[in-house]
């Protein structure tokens, strides 16, 4: 399938959760993991584009997104101190 309609699905499918919301718990639970995901890759998106003066990179994959996502703020700290301390 091409990329963009695997994208469009998942934003529609984001979107009526948003909208309706899920009637079983299961789901909810997924769908705020989910977001959280998302929301964990812009912020390292996000880190990545203002901290690249600074020689400031961290890798955009499943699990940083998750770390950045799920402990937030203090998580993009961790994952800078650990990029550039241990790796």
């Amino acid at each position: 399938m091409d990329p963009i309609i695997i994208i469009s699905l998942f934003a529609g499918l984001i979107l009526i959760m948003f909208f309706i919301g899920a009637p079983i718990k299961p789901l909810r639970f997924v769908g705020q993991g989910i977001i959280k995901i998302l929301i964990g890759a812009l912020f390292l998106f996000f880190l990545n584009e203002f901290g690249a003066s600074l020689g400031i990179y961290v890798p955009i994959n499943l699990v940083t997104a998750s770390v950045s996502g799920i402990l937030g703020i203090p998580g993009v700290l961790a994952l800078v101190a650990i990029e550039n301390w241990i790796i």
